[in-house]
């Protein structure tokens, strides 16, 4: 019985022992899979990040081609405002690349540079000094607007997700700074230039 009793235990140990080992393999797996899909989300933030980043440096220098193509005074002194305010967000995304420990540096974007693009066809398509061109200036800028809202929206949720809230703060401050863009230019719109075109 004594015999017996030694070898249940040593079997015991053994099973305890590789028990063990596999809780610690399959718990080493499993924060690897953790950190190789925070990575890849991580990735993803990056990217966005990138693309927006491409997209507000070549919007400051389109914005000012459609300010001197604007009709209206009222119009021509919201686009040129938020050219300032673009810059600002350029120096913003700025900031959240150096908090993140990365260059700062863009990707190409494709929706933005045919966004700009359209806004161009717009000023050749239509004639100068008349509320029309303006009327097209301000869809075209509002497209720009709902894509950057669209953009601004997706890396707040990102960042928070991530835990990183004070990114996520910047980066809501300029979402919040592209929709008071996007009202303005509808007030703009409604209050005279839509009227005035449709009579031209």
């Amino acid at each position: 019985m004594a015999g017996t009793t030694k070898v249940n235990s040593r079997t015991s140990s053994r099973s305890r022992t590789t028990n063990s080992r596999s809780s610690s393999a399959s718990s080493r797996s499993s924060s690897r899979g953790r950190n190789e899909e925070q990575s890849k989300f991580h990735n993803l933030f990056l990217d966005e990040l990138k693309d927006i980043y491409w997209a507000e440096k070549h919007l400051v220098k389109a914005l000012p081609k459609m300010q001197k193509a604007a009709t209206s005074e009222e119009l021509a002194a919201a686009i040129e405002e938020h050219t300032v305010v673009t810059k600002e967000h350029v120096s913003r995304l700025e900031q959240i690349f150096e908090m993140l420990g990365v260059r700062a540096m863009g990707k190409k974007c494709e929706a933005m540079e045919g966004l700009i693009a359209e806004g161009q066809t717009v000023i050749e398509d239509t004639d100068e000094d008349t509320a029309v061109r303006d009327a097209g200036l301000i869809i075209a800028a509002q497209k720009i607007e709902h894509y950057e809202i669209a953009s601004y929206g997706s890396l707040c949720a990102l960042a928070t997700k991530m835990g990183q809230n004070e990114i996520a703060s910047l980066l809501e401050q300029t979402l919040n700074e592209e929709k008071e863009t996007d009202q303005q230019l509808t007030e703009i719109a409604e209050t005279s230039i839509n009227e005035e075109a449709a009579t031209e």
